[in-house]
């Protein structure tokens, strides 16, 4: 395998029922460097897949016995499943970040200390217990929050942010994490369009100038054509399609999903025709102005802005 191959998962099935495959021989590899959305409806097999490739949920083993027959999953060169057995060193999970639709923050705690949690990898048995972050923990935590650009709500509890703050936050413990590879699992499902948008100009942000590999879950393909360059898309547990984004035209769509396409497109731009005036690239409606990303960067925002709640936690 390729040194800058970062995920390589050949003939992976899950069944969770005897004889219902959730997942049917799947094989797909990511690039160093790649963002690649995965989409698919309701059932398809999406967060199956994500779990399998962070190694959450084992694959299913060899059948009828044959070796030959049972998958794997290799990432950053180290075996994380084989034939149906979970493994992977710790150095390994480290590396590999992974964010839900849900936040799993612990709503009663300080943002920054759920974002020091991104370190409990790093940490020994007796100061991860404990939860003992030092002064160098926590000011890596405030440039983490600071990247993401909600360094000012630190000290508030988790649960006194927004969704789309909590998630952002999510983030922020995953660069802490010092994570290469990014497996989020529809992260803006339960964003409202705003929040939605601004996570994913952060997540194509960390892709573009930190080389973060990403493998993102997606509902709504309009999102996997404007922030994805290559798209994977699941149909009962197959790979129906592994290629540009670009390709993935409402007709196109239409072909491989039938009427299960229509919850692929936002409410707001699935009833647009196709010839309209107003249509961008490739026959698809225009993106809404909450989807363009800011016009600035993360880094020149940041530049603008100065957070004195690192200069008190160095004090």
């Amino acid at each position: 395998m390729s040194s800058e191959t970062v995920i390589d998962a050949r003939g992976i099935s899950k069944s969770f029922q005897r004889g219902i495959a959730v997942l049917d021989n799947v094989t797909l590899s990511l690039a160093r460097g790649e963002m690649v959305a995965l989409i698919g409806a309701s059932g398809s097999g999406k967060s199956t897949l994500i779990r399998t490739i962070a190694g959450l949920t084992a694959i299913d083993g060899s059948r009828n016995g044959r070796k030959e027959s049972a998958g794997s999953i290799v990432v950053m060169g180290e075996a994380i499943q084989q034939g149906g057995r979970l493994s992977g060193s710790r150095s390994l999970r480290t590396r590999i970040g992974v964010i839900f639709q849900q936040f799993n923050l612990v709503p009663r705690l300080s943002l920054l200390t759920n974002v020091c949690f991104g370190l409990l990898g790093q940490l020994s048995v007796i100061r991860g217990t404990f939860g003992h972050f030092t002064t160098a923990d926590k000011r890596k935590a405030m440039q983490a929050l600071a990247r993401v650009g909600i360094a000012e709500h630190a000290l508030k509890r988790a649960s006194e942010l927004s969704g789309g703050q909590q998630q952002r936050a999510a983030i922020a413990r995953t660069l802490v994490q010092g994570a290469e590879l990014l497996i989020a699992d529809e992260p803006i499902a339960s964003l409202d369009p705003a929040s939605a948008r601004r996570v994913m100009d952060l997540i194509a942000e960390l892709n573009r100038r930190d080389g973060l590999t990403v493998l993102i879950s997606l509902h709504q393909v309009e999102y996997a054509m404007k922030y994805c360059p290559r798209t994977i898309a699941l149909k009962a547990g197959k790979v129906a399609y592994d290629g540009p984004s670009s390709s993935l035209t409402p007709a196109f769509l239409n072909q491989i999903y039938g009427s299960e396409c229509e919850e692929l497109f936002l409410p707001s731009l699935k009833e647009q025709p196709a010839s309209a005036p107003e249509n961008g690239a490739y026959g698809l409606p225009r993106l809404p102005a909450y989807i363009q990303p800011p016009a600035t960067s993360v880094a020149a925002a940041l530049a603008k802005r100065p957070f004195p709640e690192i200069e008190r936690l160095s004090a």
